[in-house]
């Protein structure tokens, strides 16, 4: 079970390699995934308390300031995230459909908490940094309303951090392009 997760992206494979390193040693977190993601960034997402996560970004950030993309620390994160983040979330091809596109890992994941706690709506897909130029989607079902909510929530929180990149909502999806999401 997550209790928290922080996630930090750098501009840097070898410094995030050493930054793994430095945050695995500065605080009681595991380490959840640390690897390359495009284009030449490095995304590490770690767990524990809050206290422990928030200190493990805290000395990456102060360590690697100048290598830097983007971070966050989440605590309570909703299990639908986790679930998704790891590509195992069997999204319902039922309803509207809502889009938040970041330009960070850090970001989308962030966004997609707050979206999911804004309203009802479950996530059908989220994707971050591979294959994508380093931007992250995060794609919601459930009633307009709910998906209407969501979007404009987790897209004000990308657009706080200047990582906003674009959103959309589709009201009611044609047939084929559920077959191609």
């Amino acid at each position: 079970m997550y209790q928290a997760i922080g996630v930090i992206e750098l501009k840097s494979i070898a410094k995030g390699i050493e930054a793994t390193d430095a945050a695995l040693k500065s605080a009681g977190v595991r380490l959840v995934s640390s690897h390359p993601s495009c284009p030449g960034k490095y995304e590490i997402i770690l767990t524990g308390a809050i206290a422990d996560v928030t200190a493990a970004v805290d000395h990456v950030k102060s360590l690697f300031d100048n290598r830097l993309i983007d971070s966050c620390v989440i605590g309570r994160i909703d299990p639908q995230v986790i679930t998704a983040l790891f590509g195992t979330q069997e999204g319902a091809r039922t309803g509207s459909v809502g889009i938040v596109e970041t330009f960070s890992a850090a970001s989308t994941i962030k966004a997609a908490d707050i979206a999911v706690k804004t309203a009802k709506v479950a996530i059908y897909e989220l994707r971050v940094s591979r294959g994508m130029g380093g931007k992250g989607i995060v794609i919601f079902t459930g009633d307009v309303g709910d998906v209407t909510a969501s979007v404009e929530a987790g897209a004000a929180y990308a657009k706080e951090q200047g990582l906003f990149c674009q959103s959309s909502v589709i009201p009611a999806p044609h047939k084929e392009l559920w077959e191609q999401l």
